[in-house]
């Protein structure tokens, strides 16, 4: 049930920021969703997600706290 709700709430967030300038979603593990400008890169090296957020700032995540990446 509580998945369900999880799932429910983050799509529901994804349609509510649609109007954002951000060009794709990552949704973490833990439920939260980033927004991105541009599109994410994977370095296979080092399994780190690099990514500019919306606010400008590069940014890196761990792949394995990332469940997917959703082109907007």
């Amino acid at each position: 049930m509580n998945k369900g709700l999880l799932i429910l709430s983050a799509a529901l967030i994804v349609v509510g920021l649609a109007g954002c300038a951000s060009d794709y979603v990552i949704s973490t593990k833990d439920g939260s969703m980033i927004l991105t400008d541009g599109k994410p890169k994977l370095d296979k090296s080092t399994g780190l997600l690099s990514y500019t957020d919306d606010q400008g700032n590069e940014r890196q995540i761990n792949n394995d706290n990332v469940s997917q990446v959703m082109k907007r």
